[in-house]
């Protein structure tokens, strides 16, 4: 019987004896870990349930996966740190609340249901007058930081997922 991982790492679809699995972790060619039980359910993901689970501000937690990206929840309040992903776009969706992302070249003010991109190696500073909470979709391993490090780095959460 093969053994089953806490916490899948990486979610995919695989088979394996015949079995259909969603969230497979495939750990080598002849070890298998088997399918955690949250991942074969066809249940959506209640953003808004995901929310009320935290309080915490700039700490993103991961509620879904995409090939090599991870879908993120985050709250948001005040000003974060200036700071550039070298390797990657990053995307901002407003779900409630008003975001603005400062730019050098210009600011760019979201509303609830807005979308907008940072390309990689643009620097940019998310800042808000009241609690955001925002979609974030970012490949898996991007530190919230970027290039700037410093205190505001959040431990990676996938519990949510």
């Amino acid at each position: 019987m093969p053994q089953h991982p806490q916490k899948p790492m990486l979610s995919s679809v695989g088979r394996r004896n015949d079995i259909l699995c969603v969230g497979t972790v495939w750990r080598s060619a002849n070890a298998y870990a088997a399918c955690d039980a949250r991942w074969m359910a066809n249940i959506p993901v209640d953003l808004a349930e995901k929310f009320s689970l935290f309080s915490e501000h700039w700490s993103p937690k991961v509620v879904a996966r995409l090939n090599d990206y991870e879908i993120k929840v985050v709250k948001v309040k005040g000003e974060f740190v200036w700071h550039t992903h070298e390797d990657t776009d990053e995307l901002f969706m407003v779900i409630a609340g008003e975001l603005t992302i400062q730019l050098r070249d210009g600011d760019v003010h979201l509303t609830p249901g807005q979308v907008f991109v940072v390309p990689m190696g643009v620097e940019h500073c998310p800042i808000t007058d009241g609690e955001v909470h925002a979609l974030l979709i970012e490949p898996t391993g991007v530190v919230n930081t970027g290039d700037a490090g410093g205190d505001m780095i959040a431990s990676y959460d996938d519990s949510f997922a």
